[in-house]
């Protein structure tokens, strides 16, 4: 049975800036997206908000849902990529609660699209969905029937 890892990542944006977290790899500083893992019994929306809680510090909703990318990374590992959009009114101070962060920037879509110290390629990919414009509602991703939200 095929079975793809899950993951969510979250644009930030604010006052024309994006946010990135840094972290370090094989003793390399890399971009990425506020992203990670879903987690046993929550949901897409949840474990978005955690992830960009635990990189960023940051408490706030995702607004859209922007794309869904199904991605073989470089060592064939298959993924699931649920990708949000996080509007915010202004930059805000960042302070990351996950120890795999070593900081954040607030840097420039071209700087995003121009680096060559990404995690991976999906993090401009995502700039370049961001940048089209095309927003969809969070209501196309629901649960059904979840015992863990109080709804069922």
């Amino acid at each position: 049975m095929f079975k793809p890892h899950v993951t969510v990542a979250c644009v930030v944006h604010a006052q024309g800036k994006f946010l990135v977290v840094e972290e370090t790899i094989r003793g390399k500083a890399l971009w990425n997206q506020p992203a990670g893992h879903l987690e046993a019994d929550e949901t897409l929306l949840q474990a978005a908000k955690r992830e960009l809680w635990e990189e960023t510090g940051i408490r706030a909703e995702p607004q859209h849902f922007i794309r869904m990318h199904q991605w073989l990374a470089p060592d064939r590992t298959p993924f699931l990529r649920f990708l949000f959009a996080v509007e915010l009114n202004e930059m805000c101070a960042t302070e990351p609660h996950d120890s795999d962060i070593d900081c954040c920037h607030w840097v420039t879509a071209d700087e995003i699209l121009n680096a060559t110290n990404l995690r991976s390629p999906l993090v401009a990919e995502s700039i370049r969905c961001y940048q089209t414009g095309k927003r969809l509602p969070l209501e196309i991703i629901a649960e059904f029937n979840w015992p863990f939200t109080g709804d069922a």
